[in-house]
């Protein structure tokens, strides 16, 4: 693409730069990079993970228009729409994605990239052992996990981690977007919920219904989580564990950012249960 006369800042993502290419003709494109790429793979992760969404879940996502090395070109899509329709239609669209892709094991067939640390899918027969290695102690040994945790909030993780049959439902895995914050909810040129920026795996549904809930949702989706909920029978103790559930993402943010919104103050009080052997 040789034709491309203007680049601006896209904001919103936190890993990684991002511009709105113009092209000579008007059209435009999404074009992402990093200023200190991870590793080789990380936008070929990307690119198997938006195909994986839209063809084996019927998401929306973003075309991929180029996968390299060094960039991720993607069509262009809208800011979401701030309407209850439109909330209602993700709920509909989520409910899909999670009821219409069950798998036996959990994990993925390629590891992939959650921010600027690879996120590790090795195939598991069983959630809780496979969520506990590679999705809650896999975050320390970070420095900044390190830093921020004492010895008794990583004792108190690693009992959390064992108790965690007793703690969370037993319950089948599925496709997930796996960093579905509500900044990766954009909307297709038709008005359409779309997603980007996946980290997938097969895992239980309540990693995307946990970061959707911890992330802010806008009044406007006050219905969403009612919609989903009777779309996939969800149980009515949900909320209870959400905090159990999101302590994966709260490790990935205090492990990557220097700012953390609040994350170290919330895996403390989430472990602070744990604290003490019983």
């Amino acid at each position: 693409m040789r034709d491309v006369v203007t680049v601006e800042p896209a904001t919103g993502g936190l890993a990684a730069l991002a511009g709105i290419a113009t092209r000579r003709d008007g059209s435009q494109l999404f074009v992402k990079a990093f200023a200190d790429l991870p590793d080789d793979d990380v936008f070929a992760a990307e690119a198997d993970g938006l195909a994986a969404l839209r063809e084996r879940g019927g998401m929306a996502t973003p075309d991929v228009l180029l996968a390299n090395r060094e960039l991720l070109v993607l069509s262009v899509l809208r800011p979401r729409p701030g309407s209850e329709t439109f909330w209602e239609q993700f709920a509909h669209a989520l409910a899909r994605l999670h009821l219409s892709t069950a798998h036996p094991r959990f994990g993925w067939h390629r590891d992939n990239w959650l921010g600027r640390r690879r996120q590790v899918n090795t195939w598991a027969d069983d959630g809780f052992a496979f969520f506990a290695e590679h999705r809650l102690l896999r975050w320390l040994g970070e420095p900044r996990v390190d830093a921020a945790l004492d010895a008794g909030d990583r004792a108190a993780l690693e009992r959390l981690c064992h108790r965690l049959p007793e703690l969370l439902p037993d319950r089948p895995a599925c496709l997930t977007h796996g960093d579905l914050w509500t900044q990766n909810l954009l909307a297709t040129p038709d008005g359409r919920p779309a997603l980007v920026d996946p980290a997938v795996s097969y895992l239980w549904a309540d990693v995307d219904l946990a970061h959707v809930w911890s992330t802010a949702p806008p009044p406007e989706a006050g219905r969403f989580f009612a919609v989903y909920a009777e779309l996939t029978a969800l149980d009515r103790d949900w909320p209870a564990r959400m905090p159990i559930v999101q302590l994966r993402q709260h490790l990935a943010v205090l492990a990557q950012f220097d700012h953390d919104w609040g994350a170290g103050e919330q895996i403390r009080a989430t472990l602070a249960p744990f604290r003490t052997a019983t």
